[in-house]
């Protein structure tokens, strides 16, 4: 009987402080409340379905600095920061001491050691090298063949077919089969065909977004949780283990493929055979001393720029053109502009070259202004490896975790201005009829300092491919009443897809 009184007792203590802090908070802090025991996480999980939203609202809230308490639960406690002084300071100016963490590298484990998941010394070899390969003098020629061709055997045809028969299609479907299709035939020179009339399923297609999604789960639940789920290869975690070793299987027989046909080839010149694998193997050096050395080495670099090249690209696409269709302006606005600089006698010029395509600084503008408002990946993570202060005032102690909203930065008044809501390219030219620069720590889309974006350059020149040859051969009408929401996930793609009816222009 004692033991029940002590019981009751604290269940009363207890519901007295929830009910004084919710009393405390309630006027001073509308949106989330820090209870005890459970700090912030019962306010968290209850606006998890639309977090970015949230998260900005804090972020406003705030001034760009919010300070997130999990309560007694461990290493649940992070920073989320959208002031773009704090962000200039934690990845250009102080860059070395705030690195991924072992968290994230954790929860990033299916990257190997590519990229976007090491730090460190082995990061710079990671981005010299890729530095080096992107920068081959075969590599632009051979992205602009790779992209137009497979605009013209694979995107088109499947739009034609659509469009006859008036059928409803999710573009974002079709961007992502066709980022994926590139990003391989790029990397490996394979493609794998997914972006074909009747849409096959494509296996190690399937295992990429599975991963991507059993991947962004660790992201939302305690580490201790999904690491025992990976113990008893049950739930989420069991789909990863199942999805990873279906991609890589095909990582794996790509590689070997490519070595195979390149040790044939050894005599020969092959202008046509360039790919980024074989530039990988070209520039490895040290790293691929080794078979097994440099199987793994190959696989995780293999991985990285898939990662990098497939989801990114696709994402921005499905805005983009979301945008389009909801602001014919803008639509009426680049069709003319390509008019004028990519066409002669009534037809698009199909080889358009870096420089060609730059000069449609009107596209370009609308583009930058779908990734302000849309980033392909909405948040970056850093680790503190040492104490420190920020600009805005803040003390970081040492492992303290940040979370910078990519996502809440487009929508912030004090970086873009009273109107940050509303779709306007305009904002992007200037008075002189350029580009405007945006700093990198305001403008970050392509992340910033260091780590900024290898790829920034190939995927405008793909996305304004795709962008020329889709708003000059089609309209682009949305299907009435279809919701449009950001879903939660790595990179920023739609929740329920982008459903459209296309109609041709001339037929």
């Amino acid at each position: 009987m004692v033991n029940v009184g002590y019981i009751e007792m604290l269940l009363s203590i207890l519901c007295f402080l929830i009910l004084c802090y919710w009393i405390k908070n309630r006027y001073s802090s509308p949106l989330i409340t820090n209870w005890p025991i459970v700090g912030m996480l019962p306010d968290f999980l209850y606006n998890a379905g639309h977090i970015h939203e949230y998260a900005t609202q804090l972020l406003k809230q705030s001034n760009g600095t919010f300070e997130f308490k999990g309560g007694w639960i461990p290493n649940t406690d992070f920073i989320a920061i959208s002031d773009p002084m704090n962000v200039h300071h934690i990845l250009s100016r102080n860059f070395a001491n705030y690195t991924k963490g072992p968290e994230v590298r954790d929860i990033l484990e299916p990257l190997g050691d590519g990229i976007f998941r090491v730090d460190a010394d082995l990061w710079k070899i990671q981005r010299k090298i890729t530095h080096e390969v992107l920068h081959n003098v075969k590599f632009q020629p051979f992205l602009e063949r790779s992209t137009w061709k497979k605009v013209e055997e694979g995107l088109i045809p499947v739009i034609d077919h659509v469009s006859k028969l008036g059928k409803e299609v999710d573009l974002q479907e079709l961007f992502q089969r066709f980022t994926f299709d590139i990003i391989g035939l790029l990397v490996f020179g394979f493609d794998s065909n997914s972006l074909s009339v009747g849409l096959p399923i494509i296996p190690h297609e399937k295992a990429f977004d599975d991963m991507e999604k059993s991947t962004f789960t660790r992201y939302i639940v305690p580490k201790s949780y999904w690491k025992l789920l990976k113990w008893l290869q049950i739930g989420e975690e069991r789909n990863l283990t199942k999805a990873c070793d279906i991609f890589d299987r095909f990582l794996y027989q790509s590689i070997s493929l490519t070595k195979e046909n390149l040790s044939k080839r050894k005599s020969q010149t092959d202008e046509e055979g360039f790919n980024l694998i074989k530039a990988f193997m070209a520039e490895g050096g040290e790293q691929t001393d080794t078979s097994q050395k440099s199987n793994k080495f190959l696989r995780d670099n293999a991985m990285s720029l898939m990662a990098a090249g497939r989801d990114t690209v696709s994402a921005c696409l499905t805005w983009f053109f979301w945008f389009v269709a909801t602001n014919p302006t803008v639509e009426t606005k680049i069709l003319e502009e390509i008019k004028e600089k990519l066409s002669e006698n009534g037809k698009l010029i199909r080889s358009s070259s870096a420089e060609e395509l730059n000069a449609l600084v009107y596209l370009h503008a609308a583009l930058c202004e779908t990734l302000r408002l849309y980033p392909p990946v909405p948040f970056n993570h850093r680790t503190a490896v040492e104490a420190d202060t920020l600009p805005s005032g803040h003390p970081i102690i040492q492992n303290t975790k940040l979370l910078i909203s990519f996502y809440s930065m487009g929508r912030m008044h004090e970086i873009w201005g009273q109107d940050c809501l509303e779709f306007k390219p305009e904002r992007w030219i200037s008075d002189r009829g350029g580009i405007v620069h945006v700093p990198s720590y305001k403008f970050t889309a392509f992340n910033a300092g260091p780590r900024s974006c290898l790829g920034k350059d190939m995927s405008f020149f793909q996305i304004k491919i795709i962008a020329v040859a889709m708003i000059w051969n089609y309209h682009i009408q949305l299907v009435e009443g279809h919701p449009i929401f950001p879903k939660n996930s790595i990179v920023l793609h739609m929740k329920y897809g982008l459903k459209v009816k296309v109609a041709n222009r001339f037929g």
